[in-house]
This record gives structure tokens, C-alpha cells and sequence, in this order.
């Protein structure tokens, strides 16, 4: 008997500075159950090749599970044990099978092309991977991919949108994740030394089978004409991946926005990683960056707990503005998606240690999660519609927000130079509201800065593509702020920075007007310095702003 298996993966390589084309990179696994041993290789195409013994197929169902061992791999640190791997869970997606990896051992992967598709639970346990990245023959390819067997389709009949539209008039098989697109308007028109000519009109929202939104997730633009719609179908029940011990071998490109996604690439709903471990090694003085290692999009529902990332070092290049720029540099990347959850993730290296990028980059996303986390970033790079920080320490990038909706920031602590930095490059715009709750402010985590709250930068003379603006409501309780150490001339904080030195009054012309903040709720602000907290060095500026205190 003889099942071919066609895995075809349209691969998101978004980054946090650049976007590039979905390749699709075919994996065509060929299984056989002839009366040969069970054992997995490779064709003259390099196509992988399984063959399942009848009684070991009747012995893994019974088992209701199958081992990487059980399809050849050696688990010794040397031998390249990637096909045995991708094989296994070839099997086991086909019958429905947990997949373990056997405790104690280490599995060497190389740098050939080859990916896992994940499909069923899988545990790792306390199993070592060994990812050389030293030489790779696609960047591109993940080592695993957690994919759907339900199959995304195109939505060729709805023309246009409206912002917080609740219904799409479309027949559905059942719950889906809608993705619309138009080509033809530019957004997050980028500025400064990564500058670039935006992106294509994007949203992402859920819908029921009867097509009507999920208002916790709303559609954020007026769409007066859709060029792509595609909705994926969602997997209802959860699929589970725990444990495993992942080490990087770091690659020694040259340092160029050549993107790593040797990862592990989420791209289906309902999915659970917990207890994962990620180590890096051998970096140097020069590198290509890297996507993600947990690489998550064109999905929802997904939760990253109890996990340990590492951060990458981050390199120099030359930018689009000609100039030298450091390379953004990720272990964790979403792009595309909704409701996307870390819990409980801590990083092997130091937070406040600037020579490691921040480790989170994000694009296109709705409800992102921070719970019970220390890492040294958050970031949403090309939009967030909502966003949640709680019982968290944020490291020397801090957080980094661009979006709309409502932006919660509560029992944590952050040690940047600002609390919240509203990214200049994409504007310093959030269209809604924020709000921070029992925090500590450690501004540089100690070095001698003059504190802001709210940090970003628009002088209204640049196009993003949208209408710009600061949160309309900004609600601030119970914030200790740790500035014992300042310079010598510190007037106090600042609730914001000096977002526009050039705009001192009337005379000033906005190009592209910033819309500023109407209101600003404190209560119970102090200050190791002592010094009363103030609204910003630009008075003119922030004039208008309603300050009100409880």
C-alpha cells in the first residue's frame, strides 16, 4: 500500500524590518508499509522516502504513538537526523500519532533542506536539538512547521470593507481567520534609516461560520477595494507541543538583511508550546539576522508558555537611507496574527544587555499577550490592535507599540529609557488608548537619563500612509518611577518627550497633522528623585492636553 503525502507551505518570512515574497517550498514524502523494515531515505531527487513494516504500522497504532528512533534516527549529537525526524511525523500526521523524541538524546541537524510538518502532538521532553546553521543550503526552510490539514481559499465575492464592519456576507465551512489585502493603497510608509515604500493595505480579523466578526479582534481600515482575500479555516481542538532543548550553531554570513528562519514555524490555530528551551552559540563578530526561532503567523489562538528563549547579537549594515543601521534580530516573531499569547517566557541573557536585540518583533497583529514574562522587548513593529502587559519585566528595548485599540500595561516593570516608545519610524501613532497600572519605571535600567513616560517622534512633515496620532486618552495609576540616578540638570520626568523640538509655536506647519492627546488621568505618581512629575519639555506642543489628577 502506498500513500503520498504533498505538504505544499506558503512560508511568511516577515521580519521586523522587511517583508519578502511567500515561496512555496514543496516537501513530498512518499510512505510505503511494503514488507521491508521500517526505515526512512532519500531518492535521487532527494524526495523522502518511508516505508512502515505491516507490523510495526499495527504496533504503532496500538501504541497510539511513534519515536524518532523508530524511524532510524541515531539521537548521538553527530549523525543528521533530520529525514528520520521529518519521517516520523510524516507517519504519524497520516494515522493521527503522538510523536516523542527520545529522552536523553541529542539529534544533529544539518544545514540541508528539509522540514518536519507537525500535525499531531509532540513532545520533545527532555530530548537535545542541534540546529548548524553554519552551512545552509535555504534559510528559508524551518526544521518544523505546525501546519493545518484544512486548506486555506481564496474569498473572490466581497469587494470592499468597512472599519468595524460586523459581518462579511460569505458562505464559510466554519470558523476562520480572514486575511484582506489591497495593493493599490501603501501603509506604514516607513521614515529613517530603514526607510521604504510601506506596505500593502493588510487586515486580519475572525469570523464565525455565518461570517460575522469577532469584535474583540474588529476590522481596524476601510477597505474601498480588496485585491487578495484569502480566509484559513481553524482548527478547533488544541495541538500540543512540549519540552525539548533547541541550541542554534549561529551562522557566519556575511551581516545583511539576509533572513534566518531555520526555526520553528507556527502556522496553524489553537496550538500550545510549553517547556521549550532555546540556546544560541558560536556567534561572532558578523552574522546574518534572524526571523524568529519561534516564528508565529497566519494563525490564532496561540500560546507560548513556561518557555526560555535567547536573544540574538545584533549586527551593523548599511540601511536604505545609505547610513549604518543595526539589523533588527528576533527568537520570537509574529506576523498575521490573532490573540497570540507568552506567558511565563524568560530569555538566557540579559535583559538590560544592549549588544542583544530586543527579542520580539511583531507585524499585522491583534491581542498580544504578555503574562508573567521577563524579556528584554516588546514590539509592534506594522500595527497591534490591542495589546496586554502584566506581571512582567521589560528589559533595555522596552516597549515598542504602533496600533490601535487599547494598550494595558499593569503589575510590571520596565528599565528602558522610556516606559512606553511610540516608534518614530512608523509615526509614534496609537489610535485609542493607554493605560498603565501598578508599574515600576526604572528609566536606562539606572543609568543617568532624564525620564519620559511616553517617548516617540513626528514632526507631521512625512506621509505613513494614515493619519497619525498620539493615545486620545491616557490613564496612568500607581507608577513608581526609580530616578534616583540623573543628570545634573533634571527638571523631573516627563509624562512625554520632546516629540517635535521644532514645533515651539504658532508659525509651525503640519504637512500631515498629529493628532495629540486629549487626556491624561494621574493618580498617586512619585518619584525617587522626588521631583514632581511634569508634562514635557515641549509645552506648546502638548498644550491643549487636559492633565487631570486623582
Amino acid at each position: 500500500m502506498k500513500y503520498t503525502l504533498i505538504f505544499l507551505l506558503f512560508l511568511n518570512s516577515i521580519t521586523g524590518t522587511q517583508a519578502q515574497q511567500k515561496n512555496p517550498l514543496e516537501n513530498k514524502v512518499v510512505i510505503t508499509n511494503n514488507d521491508q523494515p521500517t526505515k526512512a531515505y532519500t531518492n535521487a531527487q532527494d524526495e523522502l522516502q518511508v516505508n512502515v513494516s505491516p507490523k510495526d504500522v499495527l504496533k504503532f497504532k496500538s501504541a497510539k504513538s511513534v519515536r524518532y528512533s523508530d524511524f532510524g534516527a541515531k539521537g548521538d549529537g553527530k549523525t543528521d537526523d533530520i529525514d528520520a525526524i521529518a519521517a516520523t511525523h510524516a507517519f504519524a500526521n497520516l494515522h493521527g500519532l503522538l510523536v516523542k523524541a527520545d529522552d536523553g538524546a541529542t539529534y544533529y541537524i544539518s544545514g540541508k533542506e528539509r522540514t518536519a510538518i507537525i500535525q499531531t502532538n509532540t513532545d520533545f521532553g527532555t530530548a537535545n536539538f542541534i540546529i548548524d546553521d553554519t552551512e545552509v543550503k535555504n534559510r528559508n526552510a524551518p526544521i518544523f512547521t505546525v501546519s493545518s490539514a484544512l486548506q486555506s481559499f481564496k474569498l473572490k465575492t466581497i469587494t470592499s470593507l468597512k472599519k468595524n464592519q460586523t459581518k462579511i456576507d460569505v458562505p464559510l465551512p466554519g470558523p476562520c481567520l480572514i486575511t484582506a489585502i489591497n495593493a493599490n493603497v501603501k501603509q506604514y510608509i516607513r521614515f529613517g534609516l530603514n526607510q521604504n515604500n510601506g506596505s500593502s493595505q493588510t487586515d486580519i480579523f475572525l469570523v464565525d461560520k455565518n461570517g460575522q466578526v469577532d469584535m474583540k479582534a474588529p476590522i481596524i481600515w476601510d477597505f474601498d477595494q480588496i485585491t487578495d482575500m484569502t480566509a484559513l479555516p481553524i482548527d478547533e481542538k488544541e495541538l500540543k507541543i512540549t519540552g525539548g532543548n533547541f541550541t542554534t550553531i549561529a551562522n557566519k554570513e556575511e551581516s545583511k538583511y539576509n533572513y534566518y528562519n531555520r526555526n520553528i514555524a507556527i502556522r496553524r490555530s489553537h496550538v500550545l508550546l510549553e517547556g521549550m528551551k532555546h540556546y544560541i552559540k558560536d556567534e561572532g563578530d558578523h552574522g546574518a539576522p534572524y526571523g524568529g526561532f519561534i516564528n508565529i503567523g497566519e494563525c490564532a489562538y496561540v500560546t507560548v508558555k513556561n518557555t526560555l528563549l535567547t536573544g540574538h547579537f545584533a549586527y551593523s549594515t548599511i540601511g536604505a537611507a545609505g547610513k549604518p543601521v543595526t539589523m533588527g534580530t528576533y527568537d520570537l516573531s509574529v506576523n498575521r496574527a490573532v490573540n497570540i499569547s507568552f506567558v511565563n517566557c524568560t530569555q538566557t541573557n540579559s535583559i538590560d544587555d544592549s549588544k542583544y536585540w530586543g527579542i520580539l518583533g511583531s507585524n499585522f497583529c491583534k491581542n498580544l499577550l504578555y503574562d508573567g514574562c521577563i524579556l528584554s522587548r516588546f514590539d509592534a513593529h506594522q500595527g497591534v490592535a490591542n495589546a496586554t502587559i502584566k506581571n512582567s519585566t521589560l528589559g533595555h528595548m522596552g516597549i515598542n507599540a504602533i496600533g490601535s485599540g487599547t494598550l494595558i500595561i499593569e503589575n510590571s516593570t520596565v528599565r528602558a529609557r522610556s516606559f512606553v516608545n511610540l516608534r518614530s519610524d512608523y509615526g509614534s501613532t496609537w489610535q485609542g488608548e493607554l493605560i498603565i497600572r501598578n508599574c515600576i519605571f526604572i528609566p536606562a535600567a539606572g543609568k543617568p537619563v532624564s525620564a519620559s513616560i511616553i517617548s516617540g517622534a513626528n514632526t507631521g512633515q512625512h506621509n505613513f500612509g494614515y493619519t497619525c496620532y498620539m493615545p486620545e486618552k491616557i490613564t496612568i495609576e500607581n507608577l513608581k518611577i526609580d530616578d534616583a540616578e540623573h543628570p545634573d540638570n533634571y527638571q523631573g520626568p516627563a509624562i512625554f518627550a520632546n516629540f517635535n523640538p521644532e514645533m515651539k509655536d504658532t508659525t509651525y506647519q503640519e504637512k500631515f497633522p498629529y493628532v495629540k492627546t486629549k487626556e491624561v488621568t494621574l493618580k498617586t505618581i512619585t518619584s525617587a528623585s522626588n521631583k514632581a512629575l511634569r508634562v514635557s519639555d515641549n509645552l506648546f506642543m502638548f498644550k491643549e492636553v487636559k492633565i487631570s489628577a486623582k
